[in-house]
């Protein structure tokens, strides 16, 4: 194997000229004075080289292949130039022996021609026999040339023997000498080495080594998130990277000894159209990485939010309607990613298919093998299913649904041959097809099936039968959302959401979602929801409301899947407002009677609360890891249950009479008696007691009681509150202005997050603050060092002993990769919300000091709060808050609204600058 010729070769580096100025500066000073010009020509030729290769890649951005041979083939010319300098002067031996023979071997990517600007330099130095002192002195001088131009070197130095056993005990050894390329030095050698290779460490092992290849893979896909759509992929390692692609050529080339990517075509692992893909996936994610190394100036492979838009830019992507360029760029990525999964795919099921067929051939039974069955027309063996004949789908496109339907519903795999099939003719869905009644039959069986939807959705979007069948999803395939919130493209969001809904029916997650798979049970039509959670995104990336604009792509698909008008209807619905119950029960406090009534006013039926209860659901825990917590599920279910009694005993439900008197003789229950709630029944108003739950009603009372007693001023209580997988802390001080933002501050210092806060003030003039807390990754304070930081925090900026705006300020975001992202601050006002309290809502960039900040502007501004709630978006934080007047009013007058929203903007912008000046 040699690295490919690259066009205009001298102009990124001259080997003769720089080999003949080497040669003129030791002829002037001698080999070793001039070691220090000779680095330095190196240097220089190495630097120069560079620059040429980067100019290069600007004015073809896409020119991935020729920018990694062109690094190559830099590299290769130093080395030889260095390695003819430091045998002809450095140590010269005019009379070597047979011993004294050194072949240099490229190995791993540098083997197989592929550097980017920043990759190592692998180097393999082998020797006949054991190391003379000529060949050490040989090696040593190289490495320190090597190491002296700045670059990374992976180097070992073995003997032939050594080599073959070494190889034999070790993959990664194996692989890297797999791709292992004559360099320089005596090439009888590295034939001899690559002789022993093929002959003494291959026959044998090639089943060992696609096994352990495979397991290899399996392990680094699980470290990297175990999915190709995660939206800060990692091109080399991560899921439909490069190393996927790499691995395909190892096995290749292990099992038929193909000298590059082309020749798989030619032993039947791909066809010519999916090489074709395989270069063109590969030549684009080599451009992605030498991009990211000139960036960097380092060996970086993972594309973060901070680089995407620097990536997207040079590689020439532009915004458009609905998409920014950075969203352009990614989705192109990661239909590139697909395109590496479906090789993968079929290039492993082709290779089993390959193995079994010698194993067969081979076997003494192999007549007695089993013999295909005929299902519904197909072909089923060993656990797949395959179409009869090559022009199957040509002949009648609609079983390019059929095949899937048959595979779901029998729990079948789809054979390789018919997966590559199926991609070809893919395109043959058009409008009669999309039209047909069976077609559509068929896709409703597999979108609702009931053993693996997820699975057969997944090889359906991959060969991309889903994206003709269904055109508007295809146009949100492989599309992520740029921010820190989403952690999949919406297309696998939505397959994922499909799968977990799934999964909740067939009571696989009853111990998570108790609820949610109790309500499946009771559904009047399961298929509005399956539709509705396949069409709740559809409409991203089109520049407007995608709730309102999926709303109407409803009512057209629905009628062609085959739902009744009504279906259509409820389909449409839920679309409409499949975020209606995450925001109300995050972002509106569920204790004001208002809240739950003008839920209930939308949603209007208790089918409707139960499809949008589940849809909510399995919506927020597709988004991805650690986005789903026992906070949201507890939220969830109160705004269900509030909501489906107001629907079920309309005007005859409970008033707030009722409702305290039921409360009042829960806490006596739990506080084994009544005497602490009659002794205090003159502090605590009824607001009160409708705001909080029983549980914290009874911790509330007996810190009261505690703090009275003993005369304490100031009382601190920090605990785990596992019915929200939270920290609950209780503040119980004389009320004074500005008590809740320092309160707020402290605990952000700390390193708390707070959700959930609510603000009550005693008869007497007590302060009693309740803040539900977390850490930055989601998680309660559970430890009592922990509880403690708290307790003292709170207690020293009550005490005004720590300066809390100068140190709040100081503290970096969770996320550092936040600081990529532009979130303008926003402040929405709704009076209609609550009938006691101006409800304030402000959008801006997640930062440990925001709620002291926001909560501190509201006190300037002569509001009190009643309670907040926070919820968080990635990068983004969405605060809101029941405010008053000073003296219990509404803020219902235009001027002030503006002089708050303007006080608000202020700091959230001041908070902003300060962060970027610290």
């Amino acid at each position: 194997m040699s690295v490919k010729r690259i066009p205009s070769q001298r102009a990124v580096i001259d080997r003769r000229k720089l080999a003949a100025d080497i040669a003129a500066a030791v002829e002037a000073k001698g080999a070793e004075d001039a070691r220090g010009e000779v680095l330095a020509l190196l240097r220089e030729a190495l630097a120069a080289g560079r620059e040429e290769l980067a100019r290069r890649l600007i004015e073809k951005p896409s020119a991935g292949h020729e920018c990694v041979n062109g690094h190559s083939f830099l590299i290769d010319q130093i080395i030889r130039v260095m390695h003819d300098h430091v045998i002809e002067n450095v140590f010269p031996a005019p009379d070597r022996s047979r011993a004294e023979r050194l072949t240099l071997i490229a190995v791993g990517g540098y083997g197989r021609g592929e550097m980017a600007p920043q990759s190592d330099v692998d180097i393999a130095f082998i020797t006949p026999g054991k190391q003379t002192p000529w060949c050490e002195q040989v090696i040593e001088a190289m490495l320190y040339f090597l190491w002296d131009l700045g670059l990374k070197v992976g180097h070992s130095s073995r003997s032939l023997d050594d080599m073959v056993r070494m190889a034999r005990q070790d993959l990664t050894i194996r692989t890297a000498i797999l791709e292992g390329r004559y360099l320089w030095g005596d090439q009888p050698l590295f034939d001899d080495a690559s002789r022993r290779f093929w002959g003494e460490v291959v026959p044998g092992t090639e089943a060992q080594f696609v096994s352990e290849k495979l397991e290899e893979r399996n392990a680094r896909h699980k470290r990297m998130g175990d999915s190709r759509y995660v939206v800060e992929p990692n091109i080399k390692d991560g899921k439909g990277g490069l190393r996927d692609l790499q691995t395909l050529y190892w096995i290749g080339k292990y099992i038929h000894k193909v000298t590059n990517a082309a020749e798989l075509v030619d032993v039947g692992l791909l066809t010519q159209a999916e090489y074709r893909t395989f270069r063109r996936a590969e030549g684009f994610l080599l451009a992605v990485r030498s991009h990211l190394h000139d960036i960097t100036g380092r060996a970086e492979d993972r594309l973060t939010f901070d680089f995407q838009p620097q990536v997207a830019k040079r590689m020439q992507f532009a915004d458009r309607t609905g998409k920014s360029a950075v969203e352009r760029f990614m989705q192109y990525y990661f239909l590139q990613a697909r395109h590496v999964g479906h090789l993968t795919g079929v290039f492993l099921a082709q290779l089993d298919e390959q193995i079994a067929s010698k194993r067969r051939a081979r076997g003494l039974l192999a007549s007695f093998r089993s013999r295909p069955r005929h299902f519904k027309n197909y072909l089923v063996q060993g656990g797949k299913i395959a179409a009869p004949g090559d022009t199957w789908f040509q002949d009648d496109p609609v079983r390019l649904l059929e095949v899937y339907q048959i595979a779901e519903e029998e729990g079948l795999e789809v054979h390789p041959d018919t997966m590559r099939m199926a991609s070809r003719d893919a395109g043959l869905i058009r409008g009669e097809v999309r039209k047909d009644p069976h077609a559509n039959e068929l896709f409703m069986k597999v979108l609702t099936g009931r053993c693996d939807p997820e699975t057969v959705l997944r090889w359906m979007n991959e060969s991309g039968v889903f994206g003709r069948f269904v055109p508007d999803f295809g146009k949100v395939g492989a599309q992520m959302q740029f921010d820190m919130y989403h952690h999949y493209t919406v297309d696998e969001h939505t397959i994922r959401a499909i799968g977990l809904l799934s999964r909740i029916e067939r009571g696989e997650l009853s111990a998570d979602h108790p609820l949610s798979a109790k309500i499946m049970r009771q559904l009047a039509s399961r298929r509005v929801l399956y539709v509705a959670t396949l069409l709740h995104d559809i409409a991203k990336g089109r520049g407007g409301d995608h709730s309102v604009l999926g709303a109407e792509l409803a009512l057209e698909l629905c009628p062609r899947l085959g739902l009744s008008p009504h279906e259509t209807r409820l389909v449409s619905w839920l679309v409409r407002y499949h975020l209606l119950m995450s925001a109300t029960a995050f972002k509106r406090d569920l204790s004001d009677p208002k809240t739950i009534t003008d839920f209930v006013a939308q949603v209007q039926s208790v089918e409707r609360l139960r499809l949008l209860f589940v849809l909510t659901v399995v919506d927020i825990r597709a988004v991805g890891p650690g986005i789903w917590n026992s906070w949201k599920r507890q939220l969830l279910g109160d705004l269900y249950e509030l909501a489906e009694e107001q629907l079920r005993l309309g005007h005859k439900r409970r008033g707030r009479a009722e409702r305290i008197a039921a409360k009042r003789e829960r806490v006596c229950e739990l506080l084994g008696g009544g005497a602490v709630v009659d002794e205090l029944d003159d502090r605590f108003d009824d607001s009160y007691w409708i705001a909080e739950p029983e549980d914290i009603i009874a911790l509330n009372l007996n810190h009261y009681a505690a703090a009275r007693e003993h005369e304490h001023k100031l009382s601190i209580h920090a605990e785990y509150y596992p019915a929200r997988g939270a920290t609950l802390v209780t503040v119980i001080a004389d009320d004074h202005p500005g008590i809740f933002n320092r309160i707020a501050g402290a605990i952000h210092l700390a390193g708390g997050n707070i959700i959930d806060a609510r603000i009550h003030t005693t008869r007497v003039g007590k302060a009693v603050d309740n803040f539900l807390v977390q850490d930055p990754l989601g998680n309660p304070f559970r430890e009592e060092p922990q509880l403690e930081r708290l307790r003292t925090a709170i207690r020293d900026a009550l005490a005004n002993r720590i300066p809390l705006v100068p140190q709040l300020a100081k503290r970096p975001l969770a996320r550092a990769r936040a600081e990529t992202f532009d979130v303008p601050a926003q402040v929405f006002f709704d009076n209609n919300a609550s009938n006691r309290f101006t409800v304030i809502e402000v959008s801006a960039k997640d930062r440990p000091a925001l709620l002291n900040r926001l909560s501190r502007a509201l006190f300037e501004s002569k509001l009190m709060v009643n309670s907040a709630h926070i919820t968080n978006y990635g990068e983004r934080a969405v605060d809101t808050f029941y405010v008053t007047d000073l003296i219990g009013h509404k803020v219902t007058s235009a001027e002030r609204r503006k002089k708050v929203e303007q006080a608000l903007l202020d700091a959230a912008e001041e908070l902003e600058a300060e962060a970027e000046k610290a």
